[in-house]
């Protein structure tokens, strides 16, 4: 909180030219964006902005964490989350706030004390506006990656249904905890949802195991076992079986086929199912 005075030259400060100040700023804004905003949004969100934080001035706040800034927060929190979402780098978010600075410096050229004064103030609070802005912006970027991340795990584990009773997993690429967790996880939740008995994992597109992730593929095997499935393990490359059996990985108990067609057909016949040789027909 400010004196009355204090607040009062803040207030003026802003309000040296009323909304023609703030159609400036939004021009300022929309020239560094090269217009990528539409002018009628951009123009919605600075002129709330503008009428929040003269209010909040007016209030005497002059720190971004103030009671009286709480609109303020709010506006630029949906700003930045905006920003964020449309692809905008920081510093294109943050202009959005700084550019108020340069278009309040031409208020300096009457030279008295007190504007000086004012406008260092409210250069001060902008600074804190435009950081909060950044942070704003930073938190929802983390979690957009995040999502993006999660979504892209999912892809990339899929569970194929490839006969009554038979689904397989075929995994491609590199192989972590974080992965091996979701295939356990759609693995099982696919044996309860398409009542099935037979499962291959198929890990002919991956380059290497180690042995958390062996372990891992070992516990999703048993789990499956457990949920009355019997798994198969397909497509285990000769660098693979190496590192395997270097590392003292133990596979007893689990039936292992050099590719997924050998898979299937041995879950088919778990299941059952007579496979038939068919004759190549001579004309």
């Amino acid at each position: 909180m400010v004196k009355r005075d204090d607040a009062v030259d803040l207030v003026g400060l802003l309000s040296v030219e009323g909304q023609d100040l703030a159609a400036t700023w939004v021009r300022e804004v929309s020239g560094s964006l090269k217009g990528r905003i539409g002018a009628a949004e951009l123009d919605r969100e600075l002129r709330e902005l503008y009428d929040a934080l003269v209010e909040a001035l007016r209030q005497g706040a002059t720190d971004v964490h103030a009671e009286q800034m709480s609109e303020v927060r709010a506006l630029l929190t949906e700003l930045s989350r905006n920003r964020a979402r449309q692809g905008f780098s920081p510093s294109e978010t943050a202009v959005s706030v700084f550019a108020l600075k340069g278009i309040l410096e031409p208020a300096l050229q009457d030279g008295s004390a007190d504007t000086v004064r004012a406008y260092l103030q409210l250069g001060r609070i902008l600074d804190g506006l435009g950081l909060f802005t950044i942070e704003t912006y930073t938190q929802t970027r983390d979690e957009l990656i995040t999502a993006q991340a999660e979504q892209l795990l999912e892809l990339s584990t899929p569970v194929v249904r490839l006969w009554d009773g038979v689904i397989a997993v075929p995994l491609v690429g590199t192989l972590d905890s974080a992965r091996t967790q979701v295939v356990m996880e759609k693995l099982l939740q696919a044996l309860v949802d398409t009542g099935s008995e037979q499962a291959i994992i198929d890990i002919t597109g991956v380059p290497a195991v180690d042995t958390q992730v062996a372990q891992h593929l070992l516990k999703t095997i048993v789990a499956a076992k457990l949920m009355g499935a019997e798994c198969t393990v397909s497509g285990i490359s000769p660098q693979i079986a190496q590192t395997i059996v270097a590392l003292g990985i133990e596979f007893d108990g689990i039936v292992t086929k050099a590719s997924l067609a050998d898979a299937l057909k041995l879950a088919l016949r778990r299941s059952g199912v007579d496979l038939v040789a068919r004759e190549s027909v001579q004309r």
